[in-house]
């Protein structure tokens, strides 16, 4: 299943539109999930403009993970990791997400809050200050962590990455929103982690708000410089430092889980960041797990006209140009391997194209097989909350629309015990 690792070699495609065979024109759509005719018809009741129905994808080929700059092809995971990655990695950095700075030289932790007594006696609540020190600048943030309390030793983590208000992931749990289902995870035993996006980078086209964030303290370029996406990111990273630091925390087994924009986020943070040892994207859709080449739902120009701060300058190009893009989706989430992720979508979400977030992780498959591991086989979806979990690889869709639900959080941890062998 060809892909390709730079953009010197991206013409070497094998078909991978869905319902494709290899080198196989256009087939029936497989079996499995199938769009919800009467969501579909409210859709063109709207007269929407964008492509919601699966017939109307037009086809397309996807680059080959596995074939490098100098034509040659990835045949081991020491090829990968020494040739292939390095290669597919760049051209994320260079063409959609920017150029994320160099870990800080220094970053402190200052614990602000420790009570034992959270969650009515079952959790720890922590809250932290994190401060990044670097060429003489800084910046801090803060997040919290519930660890439960009936557990000895450490114990694995689960962190969100919050785009939403602070309501929607409450660590005081005054407010309680299945956007982050915190007892459940800790009655699983695992720690519970959040940070928002908003007090690392702003999620508005505000350039003096702008300056408040991490990119004021250290900004990048107009062309490949970090955008708000790589930011965001770069916050998960250092959360993450501070966990591997909590004696409480097993930082072998850290989850990052991001929604909708928090999912490109947790993907990318994935892709960089190798002591994440599970990527959880939920209704990622387009930068995110969905294959751009689809242009199905929300498509480049669309995203970058309504967000022009979340991706670095040189995506621009690609508005209208999917096919001239030099990488897919699929080869983010190849940068994770052999690391787990889980791909999730809903059915009511056309707008981040459901059937092109599953396709990217089929299409990732190649690379996790270099480490022997089977990947998600075929083309064809699995039915409504059917979850396929694969080796390192799972996806499901659930019944409703755009949202992060508790049986999201539900599959995450089952996937998450078959990981880590609990």
């Amino acid at each position: 299943m060809p892909s390709m690792c730079s953009h010197r070699s991206w013409r070497l495609f094998l078909v991978g539109v869905a319902g494709m065979a290899a080198g196989v024109g256009c087939a029936a759509e497989p079996a499995g999930w199938q769009a919800d005719p009467a969501l579909q018809e409210e859709l063109a009741k709207k007269k929407v403009a964008w492509v919601f129905r699966e017939q109307d994808v037009a086809p397309y080929t996807l680059p080959d993970p596995l074939v490098c700059a100098d034509g040659s092809r990835i045949a081991s995971a020491a090829e990968w990791e020494s040739k292939g990655r390095p290669q597919t990695l760049e051209l994320f950095s260079r063409y959609v997400y920017g150029r994320t700075p160099p870990v800080p030289s220094e970053v402190r932790f200052e614990i602000l809050e420790n009570k034992g007594d959270a969650m009515e006696g079952k959790a720890t609540l922590k809250r932290v200050r994190i401060t990044s020190i670097d060429s003489g600048k800084s910046f801090a943030f803060e997040a919290a962590v519930l660890v439960p309390n009936d557990r000895p030793g450490k114990v694995p983590a689960f962190l969100l990455i919050n785009n939403r208000p602070v309501t929607s992931a409450d660590p005081t749990r005054q407010t309680r929103d299945p956007f982050w289902s915190a007892e459940e995870i800790i009655g699983r035993g695992y720690a519970a982690a959040v940070f928002r996006t908003n007090d690392v980078d702003a999620d508005k086209n505000d350039q003096a708000l702008r300056a408040q964030g991490v990119r004021g303290v250290w900004p990048g370029a107009a062309d490949d410089g970090w955008a708000t996406i790589g930011a965001w990111a770069w916050g998960a990273s250092r959360v993450m430092d501070y966990l591997v630091s909590d004696p409480s925390i097993d930082g072998t087994k850290v989850a990052v889980v991001g929604h909708s924009r928090g999912g490109k986020t947790a993907l990318w943070a994935g892709a960089q960041d190798t002591r994440f040892s599970l990527v959880v994207s939920n209704d990622s859709g387009c930068g995110g797990a969905a294959l751009s080449r689809r242009r199905f739902g929300e498509t480049i120009a669309a995203i970058n006209k309504g967000f022009p701060y979340w991706f670095c300058g040189d995506f621009k190009q690609f508005n209208d140009r999917e096919e001239q893009l030099p990488i897919d989706q699929h080869q983010l989430i190849a940068l994770i391997a052999p690391r787990a992720v889980y791909v999730a979508s809903a059915d009511g979400d056309f707008w981040a194209d459901q059937r092109g977030e599953f396709l990217a992780a089929v299409h990732a498959g190649p690379v996790y097989r270099l480490y022997g591991l089977s990947g998600l086989t075929g083309q064809s979806m699995p039915p409504l909350e059917r979850p396929i979990f694969g080796d390192r690889l799972a996806y499901h869709i659930r019944r409703g629309g755009h949202g992060l639900t508790l049986y999201d959080w539900e599959r995450f941890m089952d996937f998450a015990a078959k990981v880590w062998g609990r």
